[in-house]
């Protein structure tokens, strides 16, 4: 998985008002947990752009004054109004120990469903992947090009030795549904087909009376 890197400064002061002022200079106070004991330390709002507004998932490569830790993104808070980063909690990587991420799905290929006038369902853009940090990918493909109406991708298909996929069996991931115009217009011709049928029936006893 591709990491972002972040250039930090260990923080000396983690009350209100140091945080209050760290913040007003533009930077988010963080802290890293997972180690012997939780590192807090801050940056700039701007480094993490990259890693907190894209649908991408990354792990984050920190650099603290000479010393560097590998981590991902554990929870992120954001201003209700301004939507602007308050604070955000890591979480440290070590080499032998499995981690938890939300990987997005990318889907691959097209549904003949869809051009036979199908609806494509897409619930779950991102799911739950437990893995070792070097067995994290970066997305997990969805081929949906066999796809027809009715048709559907479970979680079981997604699945590769490399990490464990943290979702009941039967969770679907991408389907083709019936739209609701097809469906409308199938109802629209059986209609016309059974008053065809009436009529016919109508006509006959007619013409035997």
């Amino acid at each position: 998985m591709k990491s972002i890197t972040i250039n930090g400064s260990k923080r000396e002061s983690v009350g209100k008002a140091a945080t209050k002022a760290l913040r007003n200079a533009e930077k988010v106070p963080c802290v890293l947990y997972g180690g012997d004991k939780p590192i807090h330390f801050s940056a700039a709002e701007i480094a993490f752009r990259n890693l907190v507004y894209t649908p991408n998932v990354y792990t984050a490569t920190i650099e603290l004054e000479g010393a560097t830790y590998n981590a991902i993104i554990q929870d992120i808070q954001f201003h209700p109004v301004s939507d602007k980063i308050l604070h955000i909690d890591f979480y440290q990587l070590f080499d032998d120990k499995l981690v938890t991420m939300n990987i997005p799905v990318k889907l691959v290929g097209n549904a003949p469903g869809v051009l036979n006038g199908g609806s494509l369902r897409f619930p779950m853009r991102k799911l739950s992947v437990r893995a070792l940090p070097a067995d994290l990918p970066d997305f997990i493909n969805a081929d949906i090009s066999k796809l027809r109406i009715g048709s559907k991708v479970y979680v079981t298909e997604l699945a590769e030795e490399k990490f464990t996929i943290l979702h009941p069996d039967n969770t679907v991931v991408v389907q083709v549904r019936t739209s609701r115009n097809v469906a409308e217009d199938e109802e629209e011709d059986e209609d016309e087909e059974g008053t065809e049928e009436a009529e016919g029936a109508a006509e006959e006893a007619s013409t035997e009376a």
